[in-house]
């Protein structure tokens, strides 16, 4: 069982659970969270790094994305349940909305980075520390690996990567991407990305699983949980991790 940590960013307090390492200590983790924000999933999966030498901390970025946490957690518990996905996902869109507000994502990004600068400071962390994103935290682990060249490794399930070549030339670290071949919205533009990375000269590794779709690694969602994928990925993330962390 993780405690609770306090951080402040962007004018703004909000919480990060924290997972002591066990064992042999391998760096460290940040845990960027779903759409959902800090469900019990995420939190097991920062249990799962910490009992694999990793000090795992997810923060809860909600408040500094200007989202509803209680709401988008109930429609999460919802998103799984085919028979109310036709009700849930109008409503979805709705309560996410302010996120693309201007300026949310600096916000978002500061709050990422709070986290990092800690575990950095860590004797755990200290030149090893990596981040690992799904879906919404996806996409802010590259936003990360972007602006921090002190990044040790990053890896993304399932999130975008909306830059540019010279952005992506900022990269210093590995990078490991998994998605599902059914979730057109990312595999469709995954060969421009794979040719972007390609031209920042970035060290981009990516794994795309067949019969899976969107969020395949959540294994509360009935619906989208593909275990022989999940259990895959989670293996190649540990390999991915220890060889770059050390």
């Amino acid at each position: 069982m993780g405690t609770m940590l306090e951080f402040s960013a962007a004018g703004q307090d909000f919480g990060a659970y924290r997972a002591e390492a066990v064992g042999r200590v391998r760096g460290a983790v940040v845990v960027i969270h779903e759409i959902w924000g800090l469900a019990d999933h995420i939190k097991d999966v920062a249990d799962r790094f910490a009992s694999s030498g990793y000090l795992a901390v997810a923060p809860d970025l909600m408040g500094l994305a200007g989202l509803d946490a209680t709401l988008l957690a109930e429609l999460g518990a919802g998103a799984g349940d085919p028979a109310r996905r036709a009700e849930i996902q109008p409503r979805i869109r709705a309560a996410t909305e302010p996120m693309r507000a201007p300026g949310r994502a600096g916000k978002i990004q500061a709050g990422v980075a709070a986290v990092f600068n800690y575990l950095e400071a860590t004797a755990e962390g200290a030149g090893r520390t990596g981040v690992a994103g799904f879906c919404f935290g996806g996409s802010y682990a590259f936003a990360l690996a972007v602006a921090e060249p002190r990044v040790a490794a990053a890896v993304s399930f399932y999130g975008h990567a909306n830059y540019s070549v010279e952005e992506l030339a900022g990269i210093a670290c590995p990078v490991l991407a998994f998605y599902g071949e059914e979730d057109k919205a990312l595999t469709d533009g995954l060969p421009d990305l794979i040719e972007r990375m390609r031209l920042a000269g970035a060290d981009f590794k990516y794994t795309v699983f067949s019969g899976a779709g969107h969020a395949f690694f959540n294994d509360t969602n009935p619906v989208t949980y593909r275990p022989e994928a999940a259990t895959i990925a989670w293996t190649e993330t540990l390999g991915f991790l220890g060889h770059a962390l050390g």
